[in-house]
């Protein structure tokens, strides 16, 4: 080896250790930053020993990173559906409380024993005229809530949607950058880096797939296989809903025409905060609506009066509990929305002109019909239509399977299998809730570990870089002072 190929190979090496220490101060600048994933200067040696930094690679492991993006859609699945669910739980909250259907509708027993013991006692009845105005009362505000739950979740679907289309954009121009950079050779670390933090953000939003192709380019789908995004972004459309009501059924999410939420979609979501907030909205909610209508139902069914004269001639109709409907029966199943507008009819509410002797004598679905009368000689003791009343909330009838809990069981029965519904459902999203969020934290522990920055091991190679550096400058003075006495020498 000549002098010459000497001084080549140490002013390499020198360029070569400030390329790795300018990446080295990259990372440590980084090492902060959870996006940052650790730069690696990529050195090669000529024939001649020399040696260069041809290109800046980063620390990845694709599988650790599709396993955070997964465990953070479901985690934000899980977590709006349990926001809901609590929202949910206000209709419940404890049965000792007496604001649950359940425990109002165990009031109003309560309520019509005492009564049956004293029927002519008026403060007893009007104990009655309480407890059913309350359990009615119930019912209205719990359908109030359900629906603003479901209007909530459908501005947040709106948001997210909002969110979604953001991302893709803004990801578009960071896959174009890192396409052209590639092409051109550049340093598009810092680049693949944003383009990750994008691809979690909208992990959040929508469980997503992605595919690399050439270039570095990446495409991305949602977990159930439509594209959001092939070299330019799919357009991701939602008209939310101004008003909901217990018959509203919300529209669709719309990836590029194809819908991912709703029943009708073939390739609904099954992560992330809209399919989370789309569940809510379309199924777990309208669920516990259709438990608290058939409550309502049967509440209306319990209550109602019959034609008493031989032979009957007249319609059963709604007695103590009516709605809009009256005086027809409602349909025997889900009657949408009836939980929202059953009330306490006012012929029975002295308040509103009403008597409250038709709670012990019947008549209350038409004072006017004799027929309804079950006390016909007016006898101030008279507790059988009291007692008929008591053992109709213990019997059995059909509810509608939509509904959930039960097909066949008494109103009081299906009341406090739809509590039970209700806290089991939120007590298993919760726990999903926990366990994804935990497993998300872990898995980006892990990638961390993996692809992070560790300052203690970055400031041992920036020494060791800085020793080499000396050596290679040590090394440059030595064979300049070789030259400048070889020059003098033949001068």
């Amino acid at each position: 080896m000549n002098l010459s190929d000497a001084m080549n190979i140490a002013q390499s090496s020198l360029a070569s250790n400030s390329a790795q220490i300018s990446i080295l101060s990259r990372n440590i600048a980084g090492a902060n930053n959870p996006n940052y994933s650790r730069k690696i200067a990529l050195v090669t040696t000529s024939n001649n020993g020399a040696s260069q930094v041809v290109s800046v690679g980063q620390a990845t492991n694709q599988a650790l990173f599709t396993s955070m993006l997964s465990a953070s859609s479901d985690a934000a699945a899980a977590t709006a559906l349990s926001s809901g669910l609590n929202q949910l739980q206000q209709t419940v909250n404890d049965t000792q409380t007496s604001t649950s259907p359940s425990a109002l509708i165990g009031d109003l027993s309560n309520a019509l024993q005492q009564y049956a013991t004293s029927p002519s006692d008026t403060t007893l009845a009007q104990g009655v005229l309480a407890a059913a105005q309350s359990l009615a009362s119930g019912l209205n505000s719990a359908t109030s809530i359900v629906q603003q739950v479901r209007a909530q979740a459908d501005t947040g679907m709106a948001t997210s949607v909002n969110a979604i289309n953001s991302l893709l954009s803004q990801f578009q121009t960071v896959n174009n950058t890192i396409v052209s950079g590639t092409k051109a050779g550049a340093d598009v670390t810092d680049a693949v880096d944003t383009r990750n933090s994008i691809l979690t953000q909208l992990s959040q939003q929508i469980g997503i797939k992605t595919v690399t192709g050439s270039n570095n380019s990446v495409s991305i789908y949602t977990d159930s296989g439509v594209t959001l995004f092939n070299n330019i972004p799919m357009s991701v459309t939602f008209q939310p809903t101004a008003t909901f009501t217990a018959s509203t059924t919300g529209n669709s999410v719309y990836v590029d025409g194809v819908p991912i939420t709703n029943s009708s979609s073939t390739m609904a979501l099954q992560s992330g905060t809209l399919a989370g907030l789309a569940n809510l909205r379309d199924n777990v909610a309208v669920t516990y609506q259709n438990q608290l209508d058939e409550v309502a139902r049967g509440l209306i069914d319990n209550f109602a009066e019959s034609d008493q004269s031989n032979p009957a001639t007249l319609p059963t109709a709604p007695g103590l509990f009516t709605y809009p409907g009256a005086p027809a029966m409602p349909a025997n199943n889900v009657n949408p929305g009836l939980a929202g507008t059953i009330e306490v009819n006012p012929n029975v509410d002295p308040t509103q002109g009403g008597s409250l002797n038709l709670l012990r004598d019947g008549g209350i679905a038409n004072p006017a019909q004799a027929g309804y009368n079950y006390n016909p000689t007016g006898a101030a003791s008279f507790s059988g239509r009291i007692q008929q009343l008591i053992g109709n909330l213990t019997q059995t009838m059909s509810f509608d399977p939509s509904a959930g809990p039960d097909t066949s069981d008494s109103v009081t029965g299906f009341a406090t299998s739809s509590v039970s519904w209700l806290e089991a459902s939120r007590q298993s999203a919760t726990n999903q809730g926990t366990y994804q969020t935990a497993l998300a934290s872990q898995t980006t522990q892990s990638l961390s570990s993996e692809t992070g920055v560790n300052l203690d091991d970055q400031m041992s190679q920036m020494l060791d870089l800085e020793n080499s550096y000396q050596a290679s400058s040590k090394l440059i003075s030595t064979i300049d002072n070789v030259f400048n006495v070889l020059f003098q020498v033949t001068a």
